[in-house]
């Protein structure tokens, strides 16, 4: 069985979480590094040296951590310069870029930095947009606290600005006269705003001086996000628990139920009433019937053509077990959007996405195909499948006398590679990346990324296996809709079951017309 998640959040300890913006929920801080070396290397060029002044550039690793990293701006460029000998007057906020004043070179840097930002997007860290997801679908409140006077952009950018109850910037901070970081102001600030005593909130900070800021706050829980191996000095700074994986936060749910045979396809096109649909499917066993090889599932032409209107009238994606290149192959239809490897990388029309949280397992990835390889050669019927973020051992073909022994190989395996996590399907094992990520947290990132998780938005999941369960439980609190395939009644977080992929087919050409006729 899968390890479980390093940390729980339960509501009866936590009603809050606050979350610091850049290294925590985006990836700014290059970013954010590169256009202060931009600005301090350009200055100090331009300065007259003086005696007892250093004018090395800036490190945009160690000088960045030290001196700005989580800090107002005005306050990282001072800190910086009588690092290195000088003394600058403050200024003004009206100081243009070109005046020699700690507001007059900050104002230099977020100029600097805003022009890289419309050049280059904002990356997210897809765990902690999942996160974020499952904490309001759980019924918490989230507010984002930052030093960035950029906020209001950054969110913007990146589509994810409905996703917070409540901001504390840098804008916000100097407005109401708050003590930045690594003072506890605009921590306590955030809570006030949530009606939510610190003591009942949780932090997540990836600064030194955001994570003593919640310590001083008195926050009930406070999560040190190590990005770049600052683990030591986070635990030593006060945070209770250092993670570098958020999709290791498990977030309670709910329960399954046995959905109900969906006789009635209105009963889902009348949800869609004052909605538009986004429809995600798996691919084996939903959109084709299971077989025994899983390379001699192909798609019908019937169900392409289905897929190819359907993908004309709402936005479709793919979610699969299988690698993106595989079942972008099998499928064909490039209007669509690809999520392979349960979510691990997923790639559309201005989509592209590789989770960087499992490229760490990849080496273990490869030495246990080749231990499984060994271990099973002699098991006749079992089938290993490379993919590049999982092993698949397949077992359809095995005779039941020798499953034990299948079984037992995958779990010495997966007890070798504790990167690794064993989880399973129909007549398979897998072994995976030990992250909390998975087919519900792809479809979660998807509608964010896409701008699909307003309310005017019914997001429709149809899988058949146990690794699409997490999905029915993604879109279970967020008011979507998940539909089993399954020919006998079984439990699941689903809302509905259809009997087989030409029910699948059925449905979709139901929602197509549906679509046309509301149009």
């Amino acid at each position: 069985m899968p390890d479980e998640p390093t940390l729980t959040l339960s509501r009866a300890r936590i009603d809050a979480v606050l979350f610091d913006l850049d290294g925590v929920v985006t990836r700014t801080a290059t970013v954010h590094a590169s256009a202060w070396k931009r600005m301090f290397d350009g200055y100090l060029r331009e300065r007259q040296a003086e005696e007892g002044e250093d004018h090395s550039p800036f490190d945009a690793d160690r000088d960045y951590r030290r001196y700005v990293d989580g800090k107002p701006r005005i306050k990282g460029v001072n800190h910086f310069l009588i690092a290195r000998g000088i003394d600058l007057p403050e200024g003004d906020p009206e100081d243009p870029p070109d005046k020699e004043t700690l507001w007059g070179l900050g104002n230099r840097k977020n100029q600097l930095f805003r022009e890289a930002l419309k050049e280059r997007g904002v990356e997210l860290y897809g765990c902690s947009v999942a996160l974020l997801h499952r904490l309001r679908d759980a019924g918490y409140r989230t507010a984002v606290v930052t030093a960035s006077k950029n906020c209001d952009l950054i969110l913007a950018e990146a589509g994810i600005a409905d996703l917070f109850d409540a901001r504390v910037d840098g804008v916000e901070a100097e407005r109401l006269e708050l003590a930045g970081k690594p003072d506890a102001d605009t921590f306590i600030e955030a809570a006030e705003r949530l009606h939510c005593a610190p003591e009942r909130c949780a932090v997540l900070e990836d600064a030194v001086a955001g994570v003593r800021a919640a310590r001083r706050g008195r926050f009930g829980l406070v999560i040190g996000v190590d990005r770049d191996g600052q683990s030591r000095h986070l635990e030593e700074q006060g945070a209770d628990v250092v993670l570098d994986d958020l999709c290791r936060i498990r977030v309670e749910g709910t329960e399954s139920t046995v959905p109900p045979l969906l006789t009635d396809k209105t009963r889902v096109s009348a949800r869609l009433a004052d909605k538009s649909p986004a429809l995600f499917l798996d691919y084996d066993g939903t959109l084709t019937p299971i077989v025994e090889r899983p390379e001699d599932a192909v798609l019908s032409q019937a169900m392409r053509e289905t897929l190819r209107e359907a993908a004309r009238a709402m936005t479709v994606a793919v979610v699969s077990g299988r690698d993106l290149e595989d079942v972008r192959s099998l499928v064909g239809l490039d209007e669509m959007i690809y999520a392979g490897s349960h979510g691990f990388e997923i790639r559309g029309p201005d989509l592209d996405l590789e989770l960087h949280e499992g490229i760490d397992a990849l080496d273990d990835l490869r030495q246990a195909a080749e231990t499984l390889s060994e271990r099973l050669a002699s098991v006749d019927g079992a089938q290993i499948e490379r993919k590049r973020f999982a092993v698949a051992v397949h077992f359809r073909r095995v005779a039941e006398a020798d499953t034990e022994a299948v079984e037992r190989a995958v779990a010495a395996t997966a007890e070798a590679h504790p990167r690794l996590r064993r989880t399973g399907g129909k007549k398979i094992f897998e072994l995976r990346p030990d992250i909390d990520w998975d087919k519900g947290r792809a479809v979660a990132w998807l509608l964010s990324k896409l701008g699909l998780d307003g309310q005017d938005v019914l997001p429709i999941y149809i899988g058949d296996d146990e690794t699409d369960e997490d999905a029915f439980q993604a879109l279970r609190g967020r008011g979507g809709l998940g539909i089993l395939v399954a020919e006998e009644p079984t439990a699941s977080a689903a809302g509905y079951r259809l009997r087989d992929s030409e029910d699948v087919r059925a449905l979709l050409a139901h929602l197509v017309e549906s679509e046309r006729e509301g149009r």
